[in-house]
């Protein structure tokens, strides 16, 4: 599936806890059905020219034990639009960030130590700093990953974000350790990095609730998200 999707994401790695999350937003609708693919192994953003056979193809290379760069740089080599095609990830062998040239500008990427953050027709490269900043900060600090991926959307948001505007957001993460909170979307919403945030604090309210009536076990068996 192809379809133009001007965004900003991050894509992270918690190697203590294995686990490996996107979260992003854009000025488009159903965001979360596109852009993020994730695994045990690895995870991926495939944005603006939409390609999402990247990220399945990207996810299925890295299970079959193929390292995240060569993967990635072989999936962009055979695909000749590749020029319009924002890709990055994170494996557990470290990162990788495409941004094409033919991307609509503010157009680009970083990488730091676990995670990758990009976007493309943003209001500038403030938006990505600001990810990388909250994102580093939230590690430091010792949060969960999703909490952390949260914390660096609501940032680049602040930031200005899609310069178009806003209308979807998700949260995807896959872990060993899997919690309520690791699969979430708002699919339309005219603050959806905001509403994001109401839903995961619902939703770990409601964990809350969970453990309390049916044990550990109990929050473990409703915890088990689909990725």
């Amino acid at each position: 599936m192809e379809l133009a999707l001007n965004t900003f994401s991050i894509v992270a790695h918690d190697p203590e806890e294995g686990s490996f999350g996107v979260a992003v937003s854009t000025a488009r609708p159903h965001v979360g059905s596109l852009v993020p693919f994730v695994s045990l192994q690895g995870a991926i953003a495939t944005q603006a020219r939409v390609n999402t056979d990247l990220g399945r193809h990207g996810i299925a290379l890295l299970q079959a034990g193929v390292p995240l760069e060569i993967g990635l740089k072989a999936l962009l080599e055979a695909d000749a639009d590749r020029e319009r095609r924002q890709l990055h990830g994170v494996g557990p062998d470290g990162t990788f960030a495409f941004t094409g040239e033919l991307c609509v500008p503010w157009a680009g990427h970083l990488q730091g130590d676990g995670y990758t953050v990009a976007g493309n027709m943003l209001t500038g490269p403030e938006v990505i700093q600001a990810m990388a900043k909250a994102y580093e900060q939230a590690w430091q600090a010792g949060e969960e990953l999703s909490l952390r991926l949260l914390r660096a959307l609501e940032a680049g948001q602040a930031a200005g974000g899609d310069k178009r505007g806003k209308q979807s957001a998700a949260l995807l993460v896959a872990s060993p350790i899997p919690r309520m909170v690791h699969n979430l979307r708002v699919d339309d919403h005219p603050h959806p990095v905001a509403e994001l945030r109401r839903i995961y604090d619902l939703v770990l309210d409601h964990a809350r609730r969970i453990q309390e009536e049916y044990g550990e076990e109990g929050l473990r068996l409703f915890s088990r998200v689909k990725w």
